[in-house]
């Protein structure tokens, strides 16, 4: 018997950029090195406590049909400090999307536009913080 297929994970989240050598640049400084796979027109750092992988494409390779522009699903970063990440974003030259907003129970969320068109969300996502003490207590 097999195994119903499920979701194990988020394995890549993949941001685009007409501009891809000042979007590299960009994303090389907001994350702090640089990142650890790159050919022409493709690069990817791995980060956070899981090593979750970011990948960013020049347009040129965008899919057809794919729409340009902020939309779609967001996907959130867990941070520290919502409203200091916001700050930081902004003052990097991306632009206000959502505000930071509290969700209740410790949850609070915020998205920005990057300046390549990408809609970059984070969150302070009290659950996440719960999984991290699970691990250090084994």
């Amino acid at each position: 018997m097999t195994e119903t297929p499920k979701l194990r994970g988020m394995a890549n989240v993949s941001y685009w950029a007409a501009d891809w050598p000042a979007a590299r640049a960009w994303y090389t400084e907001l994350i702090g090195f640089e990142p650890y796979f790159l050919r022409d027109g493709y690069a990817e750092w791995r980060l956070g406590d899981d090593q979750d992988e970011l990948g960013l494409i020049d347009s040129r390779y965008r899919p057809p049909g794919a729409a340009p522009g902020p939309g779609g699903p967001v996907l959130y970063w867990h941070v520290d400090d919502v409203h200091g990440m916001v700050a930081r974003l902004l003052a990097m030259g991306a632009t206000a999307h959502e505000p930071p907003q509290n969700r209740g129970s410790g949850f609070v969320t915020a998205t920005v536009v990057d300046p390549f068109g990408n809609l970059l969300g984070v969150m302070e996502n009290p659950h996440y913080v719960e999984i991290l003490a699970g691990r250090a207590a084994r």
